[in-house]
């Protein structure tokens, strides 16, 4: 039977490594997709599963319990990711990854190619509380309370986020799309 969520973050607040282990396993691969769709690369979401635990491990003592410990712990990786999409930025611009098989012909894989720069380019474009809200919401799954929860803000403004986010990619996509709606 699986420790609680509750008990194990108690046993991590004593110090117990175990429990923080159990903590880190059980939401890793989690914190690994949330990072990977909010940066982009496998590195940086290997980066962010790091530091997401080591932040969670160095605060642990400022959980409040209030919220749960998922979206404790997305907040953090959230707010990571973002601070690592800005020095990115900063610093320099990244060579996008391709999102074709090598297997598809030529049209298919310039098609695939172009969408999948423009749909980079949009996500670029959002601000980091659309993209937080549209990933959260989109890729992860989480509710609009939970998104709230996680981004610090009310369900009105995630449910705007959200809805800005969509029609910005909606903009950017429409010519791959027919106009159609």
């Amino acid at each position: 039977m699986h420790e609680s969520e509750a008990a194990a973050v108690a046993r991590a607040r004593t110090g117990d490594g175990d429990a923080f282990r159990l903590l880190v396993e059980r939401y890793g691969r989690s914190v690994f997709r949330l990072g990977y769709r909010l940066t982009g690369n496998e590195q940086d979401a290997e980066d962010v599963v790091q530091e997401t635990f080591l932040r969670a491990f160095r605060q642990l003592d400022k959980y409040d319990g209030r919220a749960s410990f998922h979206t404790w712990i997305y907040r953090i990786a959230s707010n990571y990711s973002l601070d690592l999409l800005r020095a990115r930025r900063r610093t320099e611009t990244p060579e996008p990854e391709s999102l074709v098989s090598t297997e598809t012909s030529a049209d298919r894989r310039v098609l695939s190619e172009q969408i999948g720069d423009r749909l980079r380019q949009a996500m670029d474009d959002l601000s980091s509380q659309e993209r937080s809200a549209f990933v959260l919401r989109h890729y992860e799954g989480l509710s609009i309370e939970e998104i709230g929860g996680v981004l610090g803000i009310a369900q009105s403004a995630t449910k705007n986020s959200i809805f800005r986010a969509v029609q910005k990619l909606r903009r950017y996509l429409e010519p791959f799309s027919g106009g159609a709606r």
